[in-house]
């Protein structure tokens, strides 16, 4: 008896796993063809950073650094108009638009055209505030080449008109790589669940639309 229950969780938890990486494959296949390499891209009105944390200083890992980056050679380029960063802050201490802010001013964006969102605490998030909060419609979405079609994914599920550039300016471990791979498996299906199923709110506020 303890064998056959062993045997059936067994197959259960195989088929999960079988269930969820063609999920996850899905996503990836479905999204492939919106992202672009930086000197290929559409250009857009606008580019959605998504933070992806910081020192104990407070300053941006060098995962987000990339992103920054990324957007902000984007902009130098004439690609995008404005810089939409989103993060968290739910703690003063912890304040990653700010952050970003900071570092994108460093590389020479002119204040004007970056504008924060401080309540982009999951990709989610921000997702939902960039269309429900600042009115964009269209945007290029800057991250990592295994976040991308997750927030694609998402962003268009919410509406949104989005394209893809990977930040591709800084070498990782290998173990990085697998552990991002292998954590986007169950965030994909919770992303999936949310966008078709669940449809949460995030926080909200008062419109603040980037352009007129």
């Amino acid at each position: 008896m303890v064998l056959i229950v062993f045997k059936i969780l067994f197959w259960i938890a195989i088929s999960i796993g079988v269930l969820s990486a063609a999920l996850r494959l899905y996503v990836i296949l479905s999204t492939q063809k919106l992202i672009q390499p930086e000197d290929q891209s559409d250009a857009r009105s606008a580019a959605v950073v998504f933070g992806a944390g910081l020192h104990r200083d407070g300053t941006p890992t060098a995962v987000l650094r990339d992103r920054v980056e990324t957007a902000v050679r984007l902009y130098q380029d004439g690609k995008v108009n404005k810089i939409l960063m989103s993060g968290d802050n739910r703690f003063i201490e912890y304040n990653e638009p700010g952050s970003m802010r900071e570092y994108a001013l460093a590389l020479g964006v002119p204040a004007e055209d970056i504008v924060l969102d401080y309540a982009g605490r999951r990709t989610y998030d921000t997702c939902y505030r960039a269309k429900a909060i600042f009115g964009l419609n269209d945007a290029i979405l800057v991250t990592q080449q295994f976040h991308l079609p997750r927030a694609i994914y998402t962003c268009r599920s919410l509406g949104m008109d989005v394209t893809g550039v990977p930040a591709t300016g800084r070498n990782y471990r290998k173990a990085s790589f697998i552990y991002w791979e292998m954590r986007e498996i169950p965030a994909t299906i919770i992303s999936l669940v949310e966008n078709h199923i669940t449809h949460p709110l995030p926080v909200l506020g008062d419109p603040e639309p980037i352009f007129d």
